[in-house]
This record gives structure tokens, sequence and C-alpha cells, in this order.
């Protein structure tokens, strides 16, 4: 029986979808003005797990994630970089779509674009004015009323009167409560704008997600997630948006990743800690970081650092080496053996992959001690679940794509140090190892042979 932590009851509860055997799930996705940076690889990464499980458990799943292709960031960089807003989001949803590929994350089912549901969102802010939970302001801007909402902080356990007196809010002369967020703001001079009751302008940010997650997912669907940091304001906003307009339930169950911290520290770009996605695949194979992030458990922050990306590398070595020399096809998974039967169990505890890990390095183990093709192919079974361990073991074992035309000078250089060993000229065989562990290739003599891969 799947059981997920939900936010907003600050406790795991088992898992019952609206409808029978379907899963409705809404993540918020990236804002697209540059590359994705670890924080979006982690979202993304650990939102595929959980679509993946979810499927393999029996379910029928809608997986929406939205691309915000409009808003403050990017009209800024667009004229900073002298070109349109549509080339730059198309340009960096190209990217987005490549880092997600290369990390082994599924495309969602859906994919919104913000600016394909402007109508939308222009109904719901009508909705909310004629709820009184809204209200135009005279600079052609249009407000959500916090205080008309009594339930406004329940995801994030925060109250008004807490949020007035400790919160930094702007001060704004157009707004009846310093809390009111924006829905609409009113058209300024040279940026894009749409057409609507209260004049020309644009959407905020908050209601792009209630009236994408409407539009295709109803007003009452199963799973809303994101990162952490999205827990206020923009899903307390949401919740405010989207039950005040249609009185009912918006969300059965929030989930919320951790933060991604660089050496103990919060990744930051003034702290110059922050990284994108395509730099750390510049050192590090996709797959090692893919392992890194699923390693933690979702909801813990991750440290980032070459230590730890160095130790998964290691990690995810053991496990591919375990495959080695072994032919094993997809295996049909019995859920009621030992290994796979924990192996659910873990991950039916709130996405528990640490202890699913500890499964497959078990498997690892016993694959190793007893040669047996049994072990081996429930091994890359059970991992297919976490989008892992499907390449050739050698292809990742020897370097992947590093390892190109060096490939051919390694195999001489094995041949050679064969030929030594044979003719017992041992001080030659040993110089070849030496060398060869020098330029980060270990040496591994069995009963079948000789075989290498990287350090």
């Amino acid at each position: 029986m799947l059981k997920i932590y939900n936010t907003l009851a600050r406790a795991k509860q088992t898992f019952s979808p609206i409808v029978a055997g379907k899963v409705s799930m809404y993540v918020c996705g990236m804002t697209v003005y540059d590359y994705c940076h670890l924080g979006h690889a982690r979202v993304m990464v650990v939102f595929d797990m959980v679509n993946r499980w979810l499927r393999s458990s029996g379910y029928q799943v809608t997986y929406v994630r939205n691309i915000t292709d409009i808003d403050d960031k990017i009209i800024a960089r667009a004229n900073e970089n002298g070109e349109t807003i549509t080339a730059l989001t198309g340009r960096f949803i190209d990217a987005m779509n490549e880092d997600a590929a290369r990390l082994g994350v599924w495309r969602p089912d859906i994919e919104p674009r913000a600016t394909d549901y402007i109508h939308e969102m222009i109904v719901m802010i009508s909705a909310l004015i004629e709820k009184q939970h809204a209200y135009a302001a005279d600079n052609g801007d249009v407000y959500y009323a916090v205080a008309s909402f009594a339930n406004y902080g329940k995801l994030s356990g925060k109250s008004l009167d807490d949020l007035r007196a400790g919160e930094r809010v702007e001060v704004d002369v157009h707004k009846r409560d310093p809390m009111d967020f924006v829905l609409w703001k009113a058209a300024k001079p040279g940026e894009p704008s749409w057409d609507s009751p209260w004049g020309a302008g644009r959407p905020g940010w908050h209601i792009e997600c209630s009236a994408m997650g409407e539009r295709h997912l109803g007003n009452h669907f199963d799973i809303h997630g994101g990162g952490q940091d999205l827990q206020f304001p923009h899903h307390e906003n949401e919740i405010a948006q989207s039950e005040g307009a249609h009185d009912c339930t918006f969300v059965n169950y929030w989930m919320h990743n951790g933060f991604i911290r660089v050496d103990d520290e919060k990744m930051s770009k003034s702290l110059g800690n922050f990284f994108t996605i395509r730099e750390v695949l510049e050192k590090y194979d996709a797959e090692v970081v893919r392992f890194f992030i699923l390693r933690a458990h979702y909801r813990s922050p991750l440290n980032y650092s070459d230590h730890h990306l160095n130790d998964a590398k290691q990690a995810l070595t053991r496990l591919y080496t375990a495959l080695r020399g072994v032919d094993v096809s997809q295996v049909e998974i019995d859920w009621q053996q030992p290994y796979a039967a924990r192996f659910k169990q873990a991950l039916d505890d709130d996405f528990n992959t640490p202890e699913a890990f500890a499964v497959l390095f078990e498997l690892a183990s016993e694959a190793n001690r007893s040669d047996s093709l049994e072990q081996a192919g429930l091994l890359k079974a059970l991992a297919c679940q976490l989008g892992l361990l499907q390449r050739d073991p050698d292809e990742f074992l020897k370097g992947g794509d590093e390892a190109g035309a060096l490939a051919d000078e390694i195999e001489r250089l094995i041949e050679a140090r064969l030929a030594a060993r044979r003719s017992k000229n041992f001080a030659e065989a040993d110089r070849i190892r030496e060398a060869l562990a020098g330029q980060g290739v270990i040496l591994e003599d069995t009963a079948q042979g000789t075989s290498w891969r990287r350090s």
C-alpha cells in the first residue's frame, strides 16, 4: 500500500486516488530564460521516479509539468539579448528537454506553456472577482484579497497575522492589504500583453499553474509537486486561487522535494556556487548524476560536491560490475520474491529510495558471490524502476563516450601485458598495469580473462 508524505497534512498518508486506478499529477516546471540548474535537475529526476513507480504499481498516470514562458525575468533577458521572447523561450525549452533526456527523464504526458492559457487565466480571475476574492485596482492590476480566503496559510503553516508582522512585503499603495498578490499585471510600454476585461496586460505567476492544472486535470486532482521553495508563497497562493474560484478541495497530496546544497551551503548565484546541469554533465556521466540525486530521500537536503559525485560514481560502478559479462534480458519481476518485495516496500513507503538502493547493493553482492544469472537479472529489472542500469555494463565501466579512440590502445596494452605474463616477464606486465592505472584504467583479472574499467 503506497504511502505519501503529504505536506498539507504534515504526515505520511495512504494514497487513495480520486478515480480508482488513475493518478492525476501536476508538477511545477521551469521558467525558461536560462539553462536549467541542479535544483531543476532534482525536480525533474525526483518526479520522474515518482511517475515511473506509479505506473509500475499499475496506475494510469496523467503527468502534467508546466512551462512558464512569460514573466519579468524572461522579458528582461530577451530585452538584454535583443531577441524576441519567443526565440528566447524556444531556445531554452529545447535545452531543457536535452538536459532532461540526458538524465533519463521521461517527457511528461502534457507540457502546457503559460502563454497558451491566457483565456483560462482570465476566466479564473473573473470568477475570483465575482466571488469577492479578488479586485481590480485603479492602476489596471488585479489582486487576490488574501483576507477573503479563510484557510490562507494552511499549506505552509503561516498565519496572516504572522506574515504581516514578520515577512518583508512589497509596499504597494494600490493593494488593500500588503499580503495581497497580483493576478493580472497592467501592460507596460514595450512589454507583451493580452486584452482582458481590465485592460491590456499579462498574468501574474501564481495564476498560471491554477489555470493550467484545472484545464488538464480538473478542479480537484491527486498530486501536486515541486521544490520545497515553492511551498510558500506559490503553492499557498495556488490553493487560495483554485479553492476560492471553485469552492472545492484543489489537491489531495502535496509533495515537495528538498533543497540542493553545495559543499553544505545553499546553492545561489550570489555565493558563486551555482551550477547548471550542463556544467555538471561536462564533468560527470549523466547516469551518475541521476544516481546521486535518487540515492538521497527526495524530501532530504541534497549536498552537491565533487566528493559526493565521485562517491556516487564508485557506487554505480559496483552495481554495473555485478552485471558485467552476464547476458540478462528484461526480467519479469516476481514481487513476492524477497529482494523484490523489500524493494517494493521501500518505494511504497513515501518513495524511500535509500532503502531501495540498499536492496540493489545486496543483490549486487549476491550476484558477485554466486555468479547468479537470476540475481543479476533481478538487479537490472529493479534498477529499471528507477531509470538506472539499462546500459551495456562495459559501455559504462569503460567511460562511455569518454573512452572513444583510447579503447583500442587500452586493449592493445592489455594484450601486451598478457604476452609479457605468458613469457614470465612479470616486471613488464606490472609496468603496463601501473601505466594504465596512472591513466585511470583499472585491470581486473578473472578466470575468463582480463577486463578493464575506468577508475
